[in-house]
């Protein structure tokens, strides 16, 4: 509810923890989306109110989402919203999502099982390679991480209209990276570690390209073959555990230094 008070508009935040009314498997994907959102918001990859991050609530084809109205670093464990598939909210709340916003990530995990996370946002260095006619290029070691599994979808306006579930769930196919030409980009994971950091390294990849592009000279490309090997040198690295496996640990740190308070 906004109300006026002392001159100033006041957002009264969901403050009721959910903690002993959900599954402790649902509480924890609450935590780790809480965070994530944090994450974001610290990175600087959010715009106010708008974009999502969604994950699915364990042993349910259930969904959490930020609640509409809210900044990246006002969610909490409590105040993510559960919806299904057609967006309607699952659980006693007064809280809103947004219905364009939700248009993709519905038909993402309508179409893709093992999209336990979906982060989808519209950052300045994702929107300006995605425009590009060329798209990402191979160009620095972060686009390695994404150029072998990449997908585009061109834009079609906001996302309101259903038909374009079915072209977008088409066009993203089995990849888990996807460019949005004039509209952002998102990337999908088989956990939310997963999801954060397929996009942490798109998005490095966008910066380091337009970077490249400004300073107007030749560019030494990555060969195709390094390219198409890097899933296999990476499992190497990670010791058969992936990249969001691995790091998600240490964010979940950064996340609580910031502020405790998104566990609630």
């Amino acid at each position: 509810m906004t109300k006026l008070k002392e001159n100033r508009p006041v957002f009264e935040l969901p403050h009721e923890s959910l903690k002993n009314s959900v599954s402790e498997a649902e509480w924890q994907t609450r935590i780790d989306l809480a965070a994530c959102y944090r994450l974001v918001a610290d990175m600087g990859w959010g715009d106010l109110i708008y974009t999502h991050i969604s994950a699915k609530v364990p042993g349910s084809n259930h969904y959490l989402v930020n609640a509409f109205g809210l900044m990246f670093d006002e969610v909490t464990a409590s105040n993510l919203v559960k919806v299904d598939l057609q967006g309607n909210i699952q659980q006693d709340t007064s809280a809103t999502i947004n219905p364009a916003g939700f248009t993709i990530h519905s038909a993402i995990h309508e179409a893709r099982s093992d999209a336990k996370c979906i982060v989808h946002l519209h950052t300045k260095a994702m929107i300006s390679v995605a425009s590009l006619a060329g798209g990402l290029q191979p160009w620095s070691q972060y686009s390695m991480f994404s150029l072998p599994s990449l997908s585009y979808h061109g834009y079609e306006g906001l996302a309101v209209n259903d038909d374009e579930r079915t072209r977008l769930q088409q066009n993203l196919g089995e990849t888990n990276h996807m460019l949005l030409p004039n509209h952002g980009g998102l990337t999908l994971g088989s956990t939310i570690g997963d999801a954060f950091m397929r996009f942490y390294d798109l998005q490095r990849a966008c910066e380091i390209q337009l970077e490249l592009m400004s300073v107007n000279a030749e560019v030494i490309p990555i060969p195709q073959e390094i390219v198409d090997n890097i899933y296999q040198q990476a499992s190497v690295v990670h010791s058969g555990e992936t990249g969001g496996q691995k790091a998600w640990p240490a964010l979940l740190r950064k996340a609580w230094r910031l502020d405790p308070g998104f566990c609630k």
